[in-house]
């Protein structure tokens, strides 16, 4: 990018496609003093020829450029002289080979290419406003809304590259605490799987030590069923025994 053109305390400034005069050296004379009183006396403002309206137009669109060499301050106002067909040509050919030389990019986003390609906008509104004032200040309208337009897309583009970044180290925050939540899970999971087992184990067990006493309950219901019915047998019998004599 070229230094500031408006900056007093810069050295000269960068070679402009825009046609500009030749620089003048910036003087400042105090008014003459009153002979009796000593004051100053307040300038009287000059009429100024109609000539000069169309440059005082071309200062208010294209300030003119302002820098300091070696302690001495110039200026230099852009070009009141009607363009050619030869001069659009030239500028053609100038903004190719500034674009050349100054590598600018052919594609995407690129300040250089940019820049190069104001100061050619400028040149146009410079040499429609000789032409007619009217249309120099309309095409200048168009150009500062152009300008605010890529200002709010950069805008636009600044603010969702930022969202962006917030959302991926949000992202990644979440990211981090997920997977501290995964490993905290997990390691519940087999704690819980351990708890599973042991009380799967115990269940077996206790399966295993009921079916034993049932088991042992069942022999032992079975034994005392046959000891009292082999008992009631044989006392069955030693009654019958018993009974018998008593009936012959």
């Amino acid at each position: 990018m070229g230094q500031n053109e408006n900056d007093p305390s810069s050295a000269e400034p960068w070679p402009s496609l825009v046609k500009y005069n030749n620089a003048s050296v910036v003087t400042t004379k105090d008014p003459p003093k009153d002979k009796k009183t000593g004051k100053k006396q307040p300038q009287v403002e000059q009429q100024r020829p109609s000539v000069l309206q169309t440059e005082d137009v071309l200062d208010s669109l294209l300030p003119p450029r302002i820098w300091t060499d070696k302690g001495v301050k110039y200026i230099q106002h852009v070009s009141s002289a009607p363009a050619t067909r030869l001069d659009v040509v030239n500028l053609q050919e100038k903004l190719d080979q500034e674009l050349q030389r100054r590598q600018a990019r052919e594609t995407g986003i690129c300040p250089i290419r940019e820049e190069l390609y104001a100061q050619c906008f400028d040149e146009l509104i410079r040499q429609v406003t000789v032409n007619c004032a009217e249309r120099g200040l309309l095409l200048l309208r168009v150009r500062d809304e152009l300008r605010m337009t890529i200002a709010a897309y950069q805008t636009l583009y600044e603010s969702s590259v930022a969202f962006g970044l917030r959302k991926a180290l949000q992202a990644e925050c979440g990211k981090a605490n997920m997977e501290a939540r995964i490993q905290q899970m997990e390691t519940e999971i087999k704690e819980l799987d351990r708890q599973v087992t042991d009380w799967k184990n115990k269940c077996d067990l206790i399966e295993k030590r009921e079916s034993e006493r049932k088991a042992y309950e069942d022999k032992k219901h079975a034994e005392e069923i046959a000891y009292y019915t082999k008992s009631n047998k044989q006392l069955k019998t030693q009654l019958e025994a018993f009974l018998a004599p008593a009936k012959k």
